[in-house]
């Protein structure tokens, strides 16, 4: 399981207006997220209406930190005022236990 042990789970809530316009963000992002080349994995997720997440796998630490320094991440947080009721719920220490894999 070494090319994804570790891992990033962020979770937040666009405003109610702002729905359409967050899923637009997330399925845009997946571009950038194929260019990092320390990512084993990348979802991007829709809860309910409102309620959104990203889960990613890294094979090390060094690429967990570089994505929270990535391209994304910053993105996110730069127009979280504009679309999200509140900050990202970012969770940059979840070790994953067991994956399976296509």
């Amino acid at each position: 399981m070494a090319d994804s042990e570790f891992a990033i789970l962020a979770r937040f809530e666009a405003k109610p207006e702002k729905t359409e316009e967050v899923a637009e963000f997330l399925r845009g992002a997946q571009e950038a997220a194929e260019a990092e080349t320390g990512m084993t994995s990348w979802f991007a997720v829709r809860f309910d209406e409102t309620r959104f997440g990203i889960f990613d796998t890294f094979p090390d630490e060094a690429g967990r930190q570089a994505h929270l320094e990535g391209e994304i991440a910053t993105a996110l947080l730069e127009r979280a005022d504009d679309l999200l009721v509140d900050d990202p719920d970012i969770d940059a220490d979840v070790d994953v236990l067991a994956a399976k894999h296509a």
